[in-house]
């Protein structure tokens, strides 16, 4: 049976916008007659391991994989033999190193990699310097294609030169729209776990809790929000290395009554996330390259306040699916989520168009039949 090795270099730990991934390419190559072999950096616990459970699926652990590390190197050399891959496909592994030689070593017939990175703040792309591009060029030489998945990914990748551009291909990343079904239960049942009162809209941000995300813009959204309307639930879905610093940053701002920390959600969907949700902000600082937490929003007809940064406006439509803001201009956040909280119809319609522009772009099912296309199967 042909088979594809992915490379995933992150740990499996919940059910999100990767693992949905993982499963959707899983089933499609089922059904070219394909074999799907799964790689992370760990063991994916009991329900994320049944989620991604198929016939045609393998899973193993490549711990490592995202350094120039040459163990890992080793481990991915035994596992394109065992399984005598046709195809690999690199994804949150850096996208220098040696996975792609190894795989041209051991008669892999074709590689690829998704640049998934957001860039720093303020990022101006910028061509390489000569000796970076004949380094890269070689090195990276064996890779078939790089997937961006995004207009503005397409555009910081291809402006650095370090391949030709002809090797770019932009294929978006998607959202499984077959388990969106919105459910005023599951909202209900969110809102008594984290003992949010009825009377409360919920404004809520999914994302690592980490000053590149925007935490301390929207804890100043919150601030202003709930100065003019005390019946507001900021919701904050993740958990980070600064979580314990916000927490005590909106305990002195006086936010401690609404403010949520639910740390790491296994399953955002089936946990009620966005059921319960009235509004949705990704207040990013820094470039983000696509904009998961926002797409799953828009497909559970959710408006939406973000940043105006790297790939984020090919998402959300100023005015007609929700509202860009200027990076760390609370101000206008806040005025823009209390126009949104004051206007039923309004939420109503952006949310409506959302969904409808996700069915259309960035339907998981139809990109991932996409990229089966770009590997040529």
């Amino acid at each position: 049976m042909p088979t594809v090795v992915s490379v995933f270099g992150v740990e499996p730990i919940r059910i999100g916008g990767t693992e949905t991934f993982a499963r959707e390419l899983s089933v499609q190559l089922g059904q070219k007659g394909w074999k799907s072999v799964l790689c992370f950096e760990s063991e994916p616990p009991e329900d994320v391991a049944s989620f991604l459970s198929l016939p045609n699926v393998t899973p193993e652990v490549l711990k490592n994989s995202t350094d120039f590390n040459w163990t890992a190197t080793k481990q991915l050399a035994r596992i394109l033999r065992r399984y005598r891959a046709d195809i690999l496909h690199l994804h949150f592994t850096g996208f220098v190193g040696a996975f792609p030689w190894l795989a041209r070593v051991l008669s892999v017939k074709k590689v690829f990699f998704t640049d998934h990175s957001s860039r720093q703040e303020n990022y101006v792309p910028a061509r390489a310097p000569f000796w970076k591009r004949s380094l890269v060029q070689l090195i990276n030489h064996p890779i078939t294609k790089v997937i961006c998945v995004s207009k503005y990914g397409c555009h910081c990748a291809t402006t650095l030169e370090l391949l030709p551009g002809n090797r770019y291909e932009l294929v978006y990343n998607g959202v499984d729209l077959s388990r969106v079904k919105v459910d005023s239960g599951r909202g209900a049942a969110f809102r008594k776990r984290f003992n949010v009162p009825d009377d409360r809209k919920i404004i809520v941000q999914v994302s690592w809790v980490i000053p590149e995300k925007g935490i301390a813009d929207l804890l100043e959204v919150a601030r202003l929000v709930t100065s003019k309307r005390t019946n507001t639930q900021f919701v904050i879905v993740g958990d980070g290395p600064f979580r314990q610093q916000f927490t005590n940053q909106a305990n002195e701002m006086g936010l401690g009554d609404n403010v949520t920390w639910t740390g790491l959600m296994k399953d955002p969907f089936g946990e009620g996330v966005f059921d319960a949700a009235d509004v949705v902000c990704q207040l990013s600082r820094w470039e983000e390259v696509f904009g998961w937490m926002i797409a799953e929003a828009m497909a559970f007809g959710k408006p939406v306040v973000a940043t105006r940064v790297g790939g984020i406006p090919e998402l959300v439509d100023e005015g007609k699916t929700g509202f860009l803001v200027d990076r760390a201009d609370a101000q206008a956040a806040a005025e823009k989520v209390l126009k949104l909280l004051d206007d039923e119809v309004l939420r109503k319609a952006l949310g409506c168009a959302g969904r409808r522009k996700t069915e259309t772009r960035f339907d998981l099912q139809t990109n991932v039949g996409e990229l089966l296309r770009v590997y040529g199967i």
